[in-house]
């Protein structure tokens, strides 16, 4: 009998299950996303006018985004 292969999915592999920000900054790059919004500059102007705010409460900028995502998926 072969057994299926064992595999982790991204979220088993988090230390902590995701803050409120985190969620609502997926829901919203979800949202950009589905609009059919996938260039750096158009995700950026989506967040800045949907939300959530960038890190420290700034406007988003491309290079904060990049910077945060790094963040995030460290």
């Amino acid at each position: 009998m072969r057994t299926k292969e064992l595999y982790n999915e991204t979220h088993q592999t988090r230390s902590a299950p995701p803050t409120a920000y985190e969620s609502l900054l997926g829901d919203s790059i979800e949202r950009a996303y589905a609009q059919g919004i996938h260039e750096l500059e158009g995700l950026v102007a989506y967040l800045n006018q949907s939300g959530p705010s960038g890190p420290n409460g700034q406007a988003w900028t491309p290079e904060s985004y990049q910077q945060e995502m790094a963040r995030l998926g460290a």
